[in-house]
């Protein structure tokens, strides 16, 4: 098997991959990085330019941007069933809300933290809209099954679940009936559980130190 290496920080996206990783039961490394200088040093921009955690290295490949890492390693083990089968209808609901959260529901949050304008004069130009429209259409993910593609949990959940989770947390994102009972759900997940203590335990090692 090919060498898999996590790099992140315990308070950053990273903790999407994580998840991940724990739900696919698979060996793998984790390199914690500090922001600042260390993020952004020369070996570190050698595997992404971007400065920015996670990133994820199999072997000689390079992966970068956490909804791309979850698409990548549901599909290198997909004996892991974490997508949808290629030829199935749930594949398509997979790709939709995967990169729906990384993309309009990650601007709408930002925005509203933000306090950024965006309305109906610049709604149209904006890949998000308004935000409550972005709200609204997350929802409809919810309503055909306990996951985004039904009865079968994937890897879409992990990072649409997430996004939602931190949304809540800090007040991005409106506490829908929706919402909660979604979060709670993935949240008591075994594989949560446990990326979260692993994560959890790293902060309270580098406060320590």
């Amino acid at each position: 098997m090919k060498a898999l290496t996590l790099y992140t920080n315990p308070q950053s996206r990273g903790r999407i991959i994580r998840w991940l990783l724990e739900e696919l039961h698979v060996p793998y490394e984790v390199k914690v990085l500090q922001y600042g200088p260390e993020v952004k040093s020369a070996n570190f921009l050698a595997l992404n330019p971007m400065g920015k955690v996670p990133v994820v290295t199999h072997g000689d490949v390079i992966v970068t941007e956490a909804a791309a890492i979850c698409a990548y390693l549901a599909d290198q083990f997909a004996d892991k069933q974490l997508a949808p089968k290629p030829d199935s209808p749930e594949r398509a609901a997979y790709y939709r809300w995967l990169f729906f959260a990384a993309g309009p529901l990650e601007m709408a949050t930002t925005a509203k933290a933000y306090n950024w304008r965006i309305d109906a004069d610049n709604a149209q130009a904006v890949g998000c809209g308004l935000y409550a429209d972005t709200l609204n259409a997350l929802e409809t993910a919810l309503t055909n099954g306990p996951y985004v593609c039904g009865e079968q949990f994937s890897a879409a959940d992990v990072y649409v679940g997430s996004h939602i989770e931190w949304g809540m947390m800090f007040e991005t994102l409106e506490k829908r009936p929706a919402f909660i009972e979604y979060a709670q759900r993935l949240q008591s997940r075994p594989a949560a559980i446990k990326a979260s203590q692993l994560d959890d335990a790293l902060v309270t090692a580098s406060a320590v130190s």
